[in-house]
């Protein structure tokens, strides 16, 4: 629990920074968002997304499949600095589709120097 206040204080403030000098792009998230900003949505991940041995919840499997629709923003949400700044592993959090069985996940898309499982 204290791990998941301190990513939602570090969202809020994050959120503070972003929102200041906002510009409005069509990036790997589309238009009107960054990875930062959908990195907010995996909150119910952050736990899933530091150990490899906890249960994933129903919620961040939701979250997670609507983001691997688009696999390109999916991995940007999962390396960008909101991501990593909360805690989360990116070498863990790349195996959370599968850890959620979403049989569309981008099997064996690159993430950086990752790749999806």
């Amino acid at each position: 629990m204290e791990g998941v206040m301190k990513f939602l204080c570090l969202v809020g403030f994050v959120v503070l920074i972003a929102g200041i000098g906002r510009v409005e792009s069509a990036g790997e998230c589309g238009r009107g968002t960054t990875p930062d900003n959908e990195a907010f949505k995996l909150a119910p991940c952050a736990s899933a997304a530091s150990d490899e041995n906890a249960s994933v919840s129903q919620s961040c499997c939701a979250q997670v499949k609507k983001l691997g629709q688009n696999p390109s923003c999916l991995c940007a949400v999962m390396l960008s600095n909101t991501a990593k700044m909360s805690g989360a592993d990116p070498q863990i959090a790349v195996t959370i589709p599968k850890r959620c069985n979403i049989a569309t996940r981008p099997i064996g898309y690159k993430c950086g120097p990752y790749t999806l499982p």
